[in-house]
């Protein structure tokens, strides 16, 4: 079971980033998928997460209408498409997922982890 995380790295203030996430070893279209973000000093946090069953996106207030998950069961890869990028979205990012229908924002909810893509925002 993996999940391998890329696409994140340094940007300025207003430009956009795609994170990738690729899973293996699992029924990956059964997946709720989700991607969280953990800044220095501080909890990781819920951003975006995608059911699995119909594809409804949910996403953190932050982050609504700047950023966009998406997946593609073929490939076994979700997205994170980030826009207008600000200087406080500058976090390690996380893709997880869970066999469950409903998305959680509960990071402890989430049995599969990536290990992360820097993403730093220059002002």
């Amino acid at each position: 079971v993996q999940l391998v995380e890329s696409g994140g790295g340094l940007v300025q203030a207003g430009g956009s980033l795609r994170l990738s996430c690729a899973a293996s070893g699992l029924t990956f279209s059964y997946l709720t998928m989700a991607w969280l973000r953990q800044a220095p000093g501080k909890e990781r946090e819920f951003v975006a997460a995608l059911r699995w069953s119909d594809n409804s996106a949910y996403y953190a207030d932050s982050v609504k209408g700047q950023f966009t998950i998406s997946r593609d069961n073929a490939k076994n890869t979700v997205y994170l498409q980030m826009n207008s990028l600000k200087p406080e979205d500058t976090a390690v990012y996380y893709c997880a997922g869970r066999y469950r229908l409903d998305p959680s924002s509960s990071a402890s909810q989430y049995t599969y982890w990536g290990q992360g893509t820097q993403v730093v925002v220059s002002s």
